[in-house]
């Protein structure tokens, strides 16, 4: 053998002798000086049965330890109690224990350990002074029972039986300050009543934990307040709620604790119970953005509830049966600045029998929604009893379902585009708000919203607004690409909808005084169908008198059908009336006037104005009411019954019905009517006016030929308290012209063998001698051409209305034709002669008074016999009513 390897063997043997005896000679002062030298250089006391220390490879195998901490008290470095059966080390850090006074090692195996470990106080972040951290790469602990404390001596976590293996644990004060007491890259572990205090509010148990291939299941986990409500309230008055959080079952696997960052993923979570208490306190809105994030991967949450329960400790919210698939749930930087914190890639979630109790109750049976549709299947809502009135919904509907194209936020506004949504049998009620709605809000938090088909089926809906409520039945509706966009100004939000269609059958409308109802109401953008429309009263007449402060008309209407078509906006800020068409079929108006009440002393427009102060753009080219009956009742406190007058046969046709809101377009209005007056002669009118006429001005003319004068009694009758006898009017004319100030014109008539009588106040007895006067001043016959008089001056008392107006026309033309045209002096002498043959009445009456008188007196005085004298022979006939 050459010399050299000689010489090499020999220095190998001579330094494997000097590491075996140095390693010898180690073990030999680590079993009898090793305990006092980290009792002198370290804060700690150990004692062990046997210790083996292989110096080459740094491993370490002990058993019997025992450790403690030399001063308990001392919070600056973490302390220690318990005992260890087994402990092996690999590779530990002799040169860093003994000089750095820092324990570290690639791998730790603890074997029953029963340890009490009391974590130092957190860094200083102010002078950055770093504490002495016991640091392991890998750790492994079988059948360990193991308490953590807080350096307040508060325990912060426990455990019971812990089988665990952990690669790359780091467990410093920086990872306990973040709420974090250890953080690792793998882990496997198994152990038994777990026990975690977050802080001073919640504290969590786990009954079991175990880890089989990466996945873990956790038995009964229970995140429990520590303070009853009271004491919560009492001590963190800013906190806005109490939660109480349970899980009989969770399984998950590949956790990831980082500083900032938990991450898991496959998590299946069984049966939770979360109860939130809220405080009624108003939380104060942190600027601070969390660091912290949360990454979870394919989350399952099976059969879960939830209860949310008021200040008062009423629930607010409840849910059972409730699941829900996540996948990719993310919560950090960037998605805490979102109006939705979180964020994800999928989720499915589903629920049965969730309520929601405030000013407006919910109930819903079940509900399933994805981030592209939902359904929701028997909800129902009924006003709550919190708070001011406020709109609020009691009804039910079967099935609602919807299906979304876009949901999104951008810049914090949303961005939403509904493809369609199902509304199905909703039965109920709409209340709306007593107090009227600010309309000078903002947009809020909309950006834009469109609903591109909303489908209402088979429903039976009322709104109700306190006074008028509005009943649809059997109602059907589709509204077509709806829109929601903020206002150029941002003072609240347009409405728009691009095409509809309604249909509903026995809609009805109450009001004060009236019941109105519709068998049929058909309704889109271009044409409008009702069928037999009525609107009837609801009280009597002698009611409605009493109710009324001043004189105002009752309606009795009805009609066959009412079509319109054209086209037309109601729904958006730039509403309008264009209507080509719009028939009303045969129709009965009866329309009703006491005079009993009060005069109305409110300016009556005409209609012109009335037209002009419409405030949309509104045009109806051609207004046709065929085969109608127009009946005007009435009554005045003299009266024994209404008069009355009757149209029957009625058809109008009205021309450029508008508001005179289009520029450029004609605002003429021609109406043409053509009846049956009083069933006994026609009548034919022409009337116009000009909407933009701002001095109202308007024409009317029209004729009646072949009326038997006694058709008009019903009418004067009850008032004039004349009655026509005899008599025909061959021909009517008149032609007027008008404003606000009266009107004038012409008037013709031409009647024959006209003759009239003077009747009581009963109505009953014609009074001869008035009747004689009457007839003595009246034309009888207008000859075959007779002259037109002029009706001028006739002035407009404002408080009345325009068909007053043209009464009194008519009235004048009357007089000036039938008594002639010095028509006031001949009133004045029908009424002197009236008042002569008053004044002989009276004349009579006082001698009867004084012959009756003179019967009395001879009775008394013994006179059995009659006295016949002149006067009583000359009236004893006339003891019987007056004629």
């Amino acid at each position: 053998m050459r010399k050299w390897v000689r010489r090499l063997l020999i220095s190998f043997g001579i330094l494997a002798g000097i590491l075996l005896a140095a390693n010898f000679g180690l073990n030999i002062w680590l079993k009898t000086q090793l305990p006092d030298y980290i009792k002198k250089n370290t804060d700690y006391k150990i004692s062990y049965k046997t210790l083996d220390v292989d110096l080459g490879t740094g491993n370490i195998f002990a058993t019997g330890i025992s450790v403690n901490s030399k001063d308990p008290q001392n919070t600056d470095v973490i302390g220690l109690q318990g005992t260890i059966d087994t402990l092996k080390i690999s590779r530990f850090g002799i040169y860093d224990a003994v000089f750095n006074k820092r324990i570290s090692s690639s791998d730790l195996l603890l074997g029953k350990p029963n340890l009490n470990i009391i974590l130092a106080k957190p860094v200083d972040r102010k002078t950055g002074k770093k504490k002495n951290p016991v640091l392991f790469e890998n750790i492994r602990i079988n059948d360990g029972k193991i308490a953590i404390y807080r350096h307040t001596k508060q325990k912060f976590l426990s455990v019971q039986n812990l089988e665990l293996f952990v690669e790359n644990l780091q467990m410093t004060e920086e990872s306990v300050e973040d709420k974090l007491p250890v953080v690792f890259d793998r882990y496997s572990i198994k152990g038994e009543k777990f026990f975690f205090r977050p802080d001073q509010m919640y504290a969590i148990t786990i009954n079991t934990i175990n880890t089989t291939d990466g996945q873990m299941s956790v038995q009964n986990f229970k995140l429990i307040p520590l303070l009853s409500l009271a004491q919560f309230k009492r001590f963190y008055p800013q906190k806005t709620r109490l939660v109480e959080f349970s899980i009989p079952k969770m399984e998950f696997k590949d956790v990831v604790l980082d500083k900032h960052k938990v991450s898991l993923a496959n998590a299946d979570f069984q049966a939770p119970v979360l109860t939130i208490y809220n405080t009624g306190a108003k939380g104060k809105k942190s600027d601070k953005k969390s660091n912290f994030e949360v990454d979870l991967k394919n989350i399952k949450l099976n059969n879960a509830i939830v209860q949310i329960n008021k200040p008062d400790g009423n629930k607010l919210f409840s849910a059972g049966n409730l699941n829900l698939n996540i996948d990719q749930l993310m919560f950090n930087k960037e998605t805490s600045d979102q109006v939705i914190p979180i964020g994800y890639k999928d989720f499915l979630f589903s629920g049965k029998d969730i309520v929601y109790s405030n000013h407006q109750n919910i109930s819903i049976e079940s509900v399933a929604l994805n981030p592209k549709s939902g359904e929701i299947r028997n909800i129902m809502l009924s006003p709550g009893t919190s708070g001011e009135r406020k709109t609020a919904l009691g009804a039910k509907a079967d099935h609602i379902a919807f299906n979304i194209n876009k949901f999104e936020f951008l810049n914090k506004k949303l961005n939403l585009d509904i493809r369609d949504v199902l509304i199905d049998h909703v039965n109920g009620t709409i209340r709306a708000d007593a107090k009227k709605q600010d309309k000078t809000h903002g947009p809020g938090i909309i950006h834009s919203v469109i609903v591109r088909k909303i489908s209402l089926k088979n429903s039976n809906i009322i709104y109700d607004n306190g006074k008028e409520p509005l009943a649809f039945h059997y109602l059907n509706a589709t509204l077509n690409v709806l829109e929601l966009l903020p206002k150029p100004n941002q003072q609240g939000l347009s409405f728009k909808v691009k095409d509809y269609f309604l249909t509903t059958r026995n809609f009805a409308y109450k009001t004060q005084f009236y019941n109105i109802n519709l068998g049929l109401l058909k309704l889109n953008k271009n044409k409008v169908q009702i069928n037999n429309f009525a609107m009837k009263p609801l009280i009597s007449r002698a009611r409605f008198i009493k109710m009324i402060p001043v004189e105002r008309d009752l309606y009795d209407l009805k009609a066959s059908q009412i079509t319109a078509e054209g086209d037309w906006d109601v729904f958006s800020q730039n509403k309008f009336v264009n209507a080509s068409h719009v028939v009303i079929q045969s129709a009965e108006a009866d329309i009703f006037r006491s005079k009993i009440p009060k005069d109305d002393p409110k300016v009556k427009a005409l209609y012109s104005k009335m037209l002009r102060s419409v405030k949309i753009p509104m045009t109806i080219h051609n207004l046709d009411l065929k085969n109608s009956v127009l009946v005007y009742e009435e009554d005045t406190p003299e009266s024994m019954a209404p008069g009355k007058l009757t149209f029957s046969n009625f058809n109008m046709n009205v021309k450029n019905l508008n508001s005179a809101k289009i520029k450029g377009k004609s605002t003429r209005v021609d109406i043409k009517i053509n009846c049956s007056f009083m069933n006994l002669a026609p009548l034919s009118v022409n009337w116009n006016f000009d909407v933009a006429d701002q001095k109202d001005t308007f024409a009317i003319s029209g004729k009646t030929t072949n009326l038997p004068a006694s058709g008009i009694n019903p009418f004067i009758r009850p008032y004039l308290h004349v009655t026509a006898t005899a008599g025909t009017i061959q021909e009517m004319l008149f032609n007027f012209k008008g404003n606000p100030a009266g009107l004038h014109g012409t008037f013709n008539l031409k009647h024959k063998d006209l003759k009239i009588a003077v009747l009581n106040k009963n109505n009953h007895e014609k009074k001869g001698f008035l009747t004689a006067v009457a007839n003595v001043f009246l034309k009888s016959d207008s000859g075959s051409f007779p002259e037109a008089v002029t009706v001028e001056n006739v002035e407009r008392d404002p408080t009345k209305s325009f068909f007053n107006l043209f009464w009194r026309g008519i009235e004048q033309g009357l007089k000036k034709t039938l008594i002639g045209k010095n028509v006031e002096k001949t009133e004045k002498k029908v009424k002197d002669a009236v008042s002569s043959v008053k004044e002989m009445k009276q004349s009579v009456k006082e001698i009867k008074q004084e012959i009756k008188n003179k019967k009395e007196s001879s009775r008394t005085e013994g006179e059995k016999k009659e006295k016949k004298s002149f006067l009583n022979g000359v009236f004893r006939k006339k003891e019987s009513p007056e004629e």
